[in-house]
């Protein structure tokens, strides 16, 4: 897991500084639908996202790639998210390494 380096302050003074990670749900007439979504914290814009039938670390690490293959931010990068199971998955752990960011967590359920 990673320490919180945002500490609650959601404030970037440039684009690509600070990115946010968030995983919510949508009910549709044929059930449940996850959307992992990736904000850029300095314009509130949304910039990756990824649907999927489950809740899985493959749901948030195609929006990973995603954003990275869009945006190519420079190392250090903040990648902020919760502590849900998904985002402190092995695999995402090093992926978030493997793009030269710096994860960052708060605790679980309380990213706001």
């Amino acid at each position: 897991m990673a320490p919180n380096l945002l500490n609650q302050d959601f404030a970037a003074t440039a684009p690509n500084q600070a990115w946010c990670g968030e995983i919510t749900y949508i009910a549709t007439d044929e059930g449940w639908l996850y959307l992992a979504g990736l904000k850029d914290l300095f314009s509130g814009e949304l910039v990756a996202y990824s649907m999927s039938e489950r809740m899985t670390k493959n749901l948030v690490m195609h929006a990973l790639f995603r954003v990275v293959a869009s945006r190519r931010p420079a190392p250090g990068l903040i990648h902020h998210t919760d502590r849900e199971s998904q985002y402190c998955a092995l695999a995402y752990q090093a992926l978030v390494r493997q793009f030269g960011m710096q994860g960052s967590m708060s605790r679980r359920g309380m990213l706001r």
